[in-house]
């Protein structure tokens, strides 16, 4: 295991944090070990995380997890493997399933863990399941079925090591430009993605400009707002901390709340 000091205003992609040590996992002992220790917090490629200048036990898999292994009926796809890469082998192989990965940041692991997708395409529908350790710190598969995975949300716990896929022909290149296209409306700044989960029958976008927040500059040097292009992005503009952004989050959380009645939930994990 290797520990390293990493600046997450440059690693995150809301470019808000501090250096903080950060635990490089190189095999599945090294995660058990972690583990027996303290309470390891997993951040993967930190492209929807806001991590406190004070955050502990950070741990991340190394480079030894980023590959992709064609098993013959499925693909196995280690956890650290960019979203990008896996994407481009779908296309070059002609496997449908992976069009939703387009343009889309993070890690295998985080997509999974978050179910990540657009509209009604989820990382679920071409997933069989996951590689994790099992009460005998030996690497053991879980089914999809026992995940738990819903709208941005899963039962996972512990860390995922690598992802089973379906490996179904077909690549559809017209999905993909569909994906372009909705994703050419995100803001380009950086940001966590989308900050809360739409609540059921409407959008979490709409009601933070309902209650005034869209566009409208915060923290000491005016460098943090809820996008003007979609309003459920928190972009950072410029040198941002910690606080400010979690203070602006909680705004929004409280306002809607109160002129809406209804409470928005964080897709934004914070990690402490």
């Amino acid at each position: 295991m290797l520990q390293k000091l990493v600046d997450f205003s440059k690693l995150s992609s809301v470019r808000i944090g501090a250096e903080v040590p950060l635990n490089y996992i190189e095999s599945p002992l090294d995660y058990e070990e972690l583990r027996q220790q303290t309470t390891p917090q997993i951040i993967g490629k930190a492209n929807n995380l806001l991590v406190s200048p004070q955050a502990q036990n950070l741990c991340a898999l190394g480079k030894v997890f980023d590959y992709i292994k064609d098993l013959g009926d499925c693909l196995e796809v280690g956890a650290a493997t960019p979203s990008g890469k896996l994407f481009s082998y779908a296309k070059r192989h002609n496997l449908s399933g992976f069009e939703i990965l387009a343009g889309l940041p993070g890690s295998l692991g985080g997509i999974i863990k978050m179910n990540a997708g657009l509209k009604e395409y989820e990382i679920k529908s071409v997933l069989l399941g996951i590689l994790q350790l099992d009460s005998e710190s030996r690497l053991d598969f879980r089914a999809v079925e026992s995940l738990e995975l819903g709208y941005r949300s899963s039962g996972i716990s512990g860390m995922i090591f690598a992802g089973i896929f379906k490996k179904q022909v077909g690549f559809r290149r017209g999905l993909v430009e569909s994906f372009v296209k909705m994703r050419q409306n995100q803001p380009k700044e950086p940001s966590f993605g989308s900050c809360f989960k739409n609540p059921k029958g409407d959008f979490a976008g709409r009601l933070i400009e309902q209650v005034g927040l869209k566009g409208a500059k915060f923290g000491k040097n005016k460098s943090l707002c809820f996008s003007p292009k979609h309003a459920n992005f928190l972009v950072n503009l410029g040198d941002s901390s910690f606080e400010e952004a979690l203070e602006l989050i909680a705004l929004a959380e409280e306002k809607v709340q109160q002129e809406c009645g209804i409470a928005l939930e964080r897709e934004v994990q914070i990690v402490y």
